[in-house]
């Protein structure tokens, strides 16, 4: 699935590390849209293979980060759903996320109708995430053919897969 939100020339927005290299640095500046609706946040995993999901002023590049993306905003932060988050809304879309679930699992959502940003939220809630981050809306995409759900189209900056050692 997309893995965050990505400028026009399909660059990342904001924080992205690769293979412990930092692809492009973290974005704390502010403006419009849902990367800058604060507290935003970062995915990232350790080169112990432990997965975090913090607020980007919580954020501290110890050296030790194999991987991670920045977005926004944060959907459930210190178990806490967005203050901006109104029930009913009506401000609708496809969404994905990431969260860690208890016991330090991450599972990634991906909404197959259209939902507010609230709903979302709770059901990462509901699942026991004390934290999770919106990652992408509109554009997002899935491609899990177990599940026989394969969306191929869209145009991308950054993905996250996961893969299989055979």
């Amino acid at each position: 699935m997309n893995g965050g939100m990505y400028k026009a020339d399909h660059t990342p927005q904001g924080l992205y590390i690769e293979n412990k290299k930092t692809e492009t640095p973290v974005d704390t500046t502010s403006g419009n849209g849902n990367f800058y609706l604060k507290p935003n946040g970062i995915f990232y995993i350790t080169a112990v293979n432990t997965a975090v999901i913090c607020s980007t002023a919580d954020f501290y590049d110890n050296g030790a980060i194999k991987y991670a993306t920045q977005s926004g905003p944060m959907l459930v932060n210190n178990n806490q759903i967005h203050p901006a988050f109104q029930k009913g809304s009506t401000n609708l879309n496809i969404r994905n996320g990431v969260g860690i679930l208890p016991g330090g699992k991450v599972v990634f959502v991906m909404s197959e109708s259209l939902i507010n940003f609230y709903d979302f939220a709770n059901y990462f809630k509901t699942l026991g995430c004390r934290n999770a981050l919106y990652l992408d809306g509109l554009v997002s995409r899935t491609y899990l053919p177990a599940q026989h759900w394969i969306q191929t189209d869209g145009d991308f900056g950054v993905m996250i897969g996961i893969t299989e050692n055979l």
